[in-house]
């Protein structure tokens, strides 16, 4: 995932968030900007209060068809976390609960120095490291047995 800030205060109509798309990835186009918009939430790139790009600008700069675009505002809409505002745009109305950005970046760099750093040892690439992380993930979600948060024997 890409995010890019646009930090403007002259601005205050301007988006912090643009987006990006990874066309090889086979995720459709509208639940990339879904997940973009939950991590940037997770990691504190976006708050509540925030104003997404309007759609226009997606289409323009993403070169998609509209709805695509309005597909995932109203997903998001339904999930709780944007609202649309007619004439105004669509803004964040409400976040994940988060870490503080130093538990998040302490967690990170745990990770880089821990786990991920032995699957690089062990020769495994980026494809190898994000399909070992996702079945995990998955394997854990499905798993009566298992659950995050606990340990289990």
């Amino acid at each position: 995932m890409t995010l890019d800030k646009e930090v403007n205060s002259a601005h205050g109509d301007q988006s912090p968030i643009r987006f990006r798309l990874n066309a090889s990835s086979g995720v459709p186009t509208y639940v990339q900007l879904i997940i973009q918009v939950e991590q940037a939430l997770r990691i504190g790139y976006l708050n509540v209060g925030d104003r997404l790009p309007r759609i226009k600008e997606v289409v323009e700069s993403l070169a998609i068809n509209p709805n695509t675009v309005l597909k995932a505002y109203r997903e998001l809409e339904t999930k709780g976390i944007a609202a649309g505002r007619p004439g105004v745009g669509t803004f964040i109305v409400a976040s994940p609960p988060t870490l503080s950005a130093e538990a998040f970046e302490k967690l990170r760099q745990e990770f880089i120095d821990g786990w991920l750093e032995s699957a690089t040892k062990a020769g495994l690439d980026h494809a190898d490291i994000m399909t070992l992380i996702q079945s995990t993930l998955e394997s854990l979600s499905h798993s009566s047995s298992i659950r995050i948060g606990s340990v289990s024997q």
